[in-house]
């Protein structure tokens, strides 16, 4: 099936690993049909807004019968390229850097952080859950402009001058967790994720919202 990635709406990718994480669990139970009132109860996202983002992609269920999980879970895997290993770089051994080089995204099975960058001697030649740890001032030998992402845990004065590294190095998308913002070319994608400032979020919303409402997306 040929598909304009480009005319499916942001919104809707984004909501794409929801879905497949919970098919992924549906199908190792044995269950072999799932409505959209089901996946809506599961991922917290209304029926309505699931039929729709199913429609991007065609056809992918009947009336009355519900998803075939099989088939979804086929679907999605190949939509999201699950059967492709993507690796990744991390950049910033520090608290939070080692937390991810421990975890590596072991519940995917596509997505590896295949090496990491620091500037402090203790840790460069080591490896931290299997993950080598080279000197930052040897990015350009290491990273040989062959991977797509980088996750960035570093200061966040030191996050600009890194990126401008990463952009010449040929990389296409930045997951950002420093609170810099950051200045990239228009081709190069960046997720800004800030955590104080989620945590707050959360708490506002707990203070001024009814928990009957719902999760807010």
């Amino acid at each position: 099936m040929n598909m304009d990635h480009s005319k499916i709406p942001q919104a809707t990718a984004k909501r794409l690993p929801l879905y497949y994480r919970f098919l992924k669990n549906l199908h190792a139970s044995g269950k072999q049909r799932v409505s959209s009132a089901e996946l809506s109860d599961a991922v917290k996202v209304d029926s309505a807004t699931i039929r729709r983002d199913f429609s991007y992609f065609g056809a992918l269920g009947k009336k009355g019968y519900g998803y075939n999980v099989n088939y979804l879970l086929s679907f999605f895997r190949k939509t999201l390229d699950q059967d492709e290993m993507t690796d990744v770089i991390l950049i910033g051994v520090g608290n939070l850097g080692t937390a991810f080089l421990n975890y590596n995204f072991i519940k995917n099975n596509n997505t590896r952080i295949a090496m990491a960058f620091d500037i402090n001697k203790d840790k460069i030649g080591t490896e931290i859950g299997g993950v080598p740890v080279y000197d930052l001032n040897k990015l350009e030998e290491h990273m040989g402009g062959n991977i797509p992402v980088a996750i960035l845990t570093v200061p966040a004065q030191a996050a600009q001058s890194i990126t401008d590294r990463l952009v010449e190095l040929g990389i296409r998308g930045i997951l950002n967790f420093t609170p810099a913002r950051l200045n990239v070319p228009e081709h190069i994608r960046t997720h800004h994720i800030d955590l104080a400032v989620e945590l707050q979020s959360l708490v506002y919303f707990l203070k001024h919202y009814s928990m009957k409402e719902g999760s807010v997306k």
